[in-house]
């Protein structure tokens, strides 16, 4: 059982339509992704290193233990989320990370999303097939 005045830091994170919250304990590197591991949530190794990029990047590797709620959207979106989560709690556990995950990117959200599908097109910049007669 943890103490009660142990730290535990929490952040959200998101990318496209999915969002994440993490809360981060110091320990020895486990991950609890909705009651999963890591890479059972996650099989592709390509995402399973993308969001352990933030700890890369200020050399945290396996310091900390990881509980993470992911919802919405598909494995990459969720995968970016849960980078973004990671990378801002860290700033909030240790304020020195913060030069450090700024350089490498980590702490701006991904602006892209699906545009949105307009009116009298099947989809947002696809026209229907044009017919001379």
């Amino acid at each position: 059982m943890a103490a009660p005045h142990e730290l535990r830091v929490q952040a959200i994170g998101r990318r496209k339509t999915s969002i994440a919250r993490v809360y981060l304990t110091p320990g020895t590197g486990k991950w609890d992704v909705n009651g999963r591991t890591l890479g059972d949530y996650f099989p592709r190794p390509s995402l399973v290193q993308h969001i352990q990029q933030p700890f890369a990047a200020t050399d945290t590797l396996g310091a900390f233990d990881v509980m993470a709620h992911v919802n919405g959207g598909g494995v990459a979106g969720q995968a970016g989320a849960m980078r973004h989560a990671v990378a801002r709690a860290l700033v909030v556990a240790d304020a020195q990370h913060r030069p450090k995950l700024r350089t490498a990117g980590l702490l701006t959200r991904d602006p892209r999303a699906v545009e949105r599908k307009k009116p009298g097109r099947p989809g947002a910049r696809k026209r229907f097939q044009f017919s001379k007669r």
